[in-house]
């Protein structure tokens, strides 16, 4: 929703209201919309939404923001203002700090406008995309095996759960829409795209008017083959710092302060906006814990199925064995076909080779990229949908808001695209619920993740795709040096 509407910008200026009454800096000079004398909220379409612009230049490492301690929200801060929501959680000792924040923040929620964070949960969204709200249809639209099973497992995941914490629910006497599975789906959504970490709490703190930043992809020095002749030892090292690296953030909680303290990244000019990263996620991580994309993430990993004994003959972890956002493949997957792709005989001799990212031979490296390619080539041939038709299908939901009648579109949408699930198709799913606002506010969810859904595989198509450009073109190479 854009925030120049009446009812978004009024509930900001309650929250912003709120915040200042709490400690968090709030400048009135500026604008309705400040935040301190640094920033402001601001619209960027196209690029997140509503998020945060700078008001003045900003230089890396200004501090941007402090929340003080008492307007977080942490299991901590809602069992220590409810006795009866402490002694209810003592015999409910099985469930994770997760669920029991999750448990505490309906209950939180429960009490209506009598909760002093009940600004705050105004603001909240009404609903989120993370890979636990999929429905069948949207994790079929998919199409890749790994990303399937990892909607799978997060739906399963979160039913469980809710089951698990539902007696705990019951004794606290919610109200029954806040007993649903809908209701769980969006408290978990909440945590798991708006926590910050903190060192007393393993569930994380909720931060208001901290959240108000849009996320920026940390970016990494590149792991991948400048060409085939020249690898170096130090690509091993990025992979492998990569993989075990911990979570990078631009802030944290600070003791001295006894506040959360935001910083900027970067510099930063007036009217830019300003946006934090806090963590190295790949797409479809970012669709698992934020219901979002990034188009151009530099810390994007795309899998394509191996054979067994590849795996078997490298020490190789196999999330390391992937494709970078550009199509090269990375270091360990080069590292564990070059030794695959090695004679038996003479992997004892010369496997070190492989291993320090030298190239065995052009006639081994030849064979590698052979290989890769005609999986590639196989793995696109073997999707339901092609790229083009992919971007057709986004191309036509994001049409949507043209339609003055949604149903209309609807049956556009699904004239053009019958086959989207064959008999199952998503948008006849759509159509025969009734046709009322909530009937139409579910569908308008469906839709939104449908898209990403088909975004994700879009993605995913196309760094194959380009993996596929890649190898043939580096077989071209070696071919032509050889003849040379």
């Amino acid at each position: 929703m854009n925030p120049s509407s009446e009812a978004e910008e009024g509930g900001l200026k309650r929250l912003l209201k709120w915040a200042a009454e709490h400690g968090v800096e709030v400048s009135e000079s500026c604008s309705s919309l400040g935040l301190g004398h640094s920033l402001g909220v601001s619209y960027f379409p196209g690029a997140g939404g509503r998020g945060v612009a700078a008001l003045r230049p900003l230089t890396k490492g200004d501090l941007l923001l402090k929340v003080p301690k008492y307007a977080l929200i942490t299991t901590h801060s809602l069992i220590s203002i409810c006795e009866t929501l402490s002694l209810a959680l003592k015999p409910h000792l099985f469930l994770s700090p997760t669920q029991v924040f999750t448990v505490c923040l309906l209950y939180e929620i429960n009490k209506g406008k009598s909760s002093p964070w009940h600004p705050y949960f105004l603001h909240l969204p009404r609903s989120y995309s993370i890979l636990a709200a999929f429905g069948e249809l949207e994790t079929q639209a998919l199409q890749v095996d790994y990303a399937i099973w990892a909607a799978q497992k997060a739906i399963s995941k979160a039913k469980y759960e809710w089951k698990q914490a539902s007696t705990l629910m019951k004794e606290l006497k919610l109200k029954p829409p806040l007993l649903t599975f809908r209701a769980w789906i969006w408290a978990t959504g909440t945590i798991s795209s708006r926590t910050l970490h903190v060192p007393w709490d393993e569930a994380g703190c909720l931060c208001p008017v901290g959240d108000l930043f849009n996320y920026a992809a940390p970016t990494e020095e590149s792991d991948c083959f400048e060409d085939v002749d020249n690898c170096k030892n130090e690509y091993a090292k990025d992979d492998l710092d990569m993989h075990h690296s911990q979570r990078l953030t631009d802030g944290g909680y600070e003791e001295d302060a006894a506040a959360y303290c935001f910083y900027a990244k970067k510099n930063y000019n007036v009217g830019e906006q300003v946006l934090l990263s806090y963590g190295t996620y790949t797409n479809l991580e970012l669709l698992e814990h934020y219901g979002f994309l990034l188009e151009d993430n530099p810390n994007e990993k795309v899998f394509i199925p191996l054979e067994p004994d590849m795996h078997s003959l490298s020490c190789w972890l196999k999330d390391s064995l992937y494709i970078h956002q550009n199509g090269r493949p990375s270091f360990a997957m080069m590292c564990a076909l070059r030794l695959w792709a090695t004679p038996s005989y003479q992997r004892k001799s010369i496997g070190h080779l492989a291993y320090t990212g030298c190239q065995i031979s052009k006639d081994n490296d030849t064979l590698v990229m052979k290989w890769i390619a005609k999986k590639c080539d196989a793995v696109l041939k073997e999707m339901p949908t092609a790229i083009e038709e992919d971007k057709s299908l986004v191309h036509l939901i994001d049409k949507m808001e043209e339609y003055e009648n949604p149903w209309e579109w609807l049956k556009e949408a699904g004239a053009i695209f019958a086959g989207e699930f064959g008999s199952n198709n998503i948008l006849k799913a759509a159509l025969v619920v009734e046709r009322d606002e909530t009937a139409l506010v579910r569908t308008k969810m469906l839709i939104d993740r449908w898209k990403l859904a088909v975004q994700w595989r879009l993605m995913y198509k196309t760094v194959v795709a380009r993996c596929f450009s890649y190898c043939t073109e580096t077989i071209n190479s070696l071919s032509a040096t050889s003849i040379s």
